[in-house]
């Protein structure tokens, strides 16, 4: 299939609603300082295997509403010492960070957690 017959799929797709939504900034999202520093993090390290506000992961759960949850899919508690243990030192495919990300930096990691 060639892409200049794709291209009227695609136009149709688009003017049905198909958009992507615009990324907020910190500010619209509320964050302050130790948050923005934080989401910060979660888009050089996490983003790519944890979708931060839908309900599904790309190839880890998605962290949504994480603090809401009482407990994570292992079964353990959501509070910040599980995931900074989990941060640290990594989970089942989840490689550690301990070597990545400084006390500061967790701790502005899980401020944004918090958010989401």
């Amino acid at each position: 299939m060639s892409w200049k017959s794709l291209c009227p799929a695609l136009g149709l797709l688009l003017m049905l609603g198909c958009q992507m939504e615009r990324r907020k900034s910190d500010a619209e999202l509320g964050l302050g300082p130790r948050q923005a520093r934080g989401r910060y993090l979660y888009d050089q390290n996490c983003i790519r295997c944890h979708e931060p506000y839908s309900r599904w992961g790309v190839h880890g759960p998605s962290l949504k509403n994480l603090y809401k949850k009482p407990y994570l899919p292992s079964g353990m508690p959501v509070n910040d010492e599980r995931l900074q243990d989990v941060i640290l030192l990594g989970k089942a495919k989840m490689p550690s960070f301990r070597k990545a990300f400084t006390d500061q930096q967790v701790e502005d990691l899980l401020a944004y957690l918090k958010t989401l």
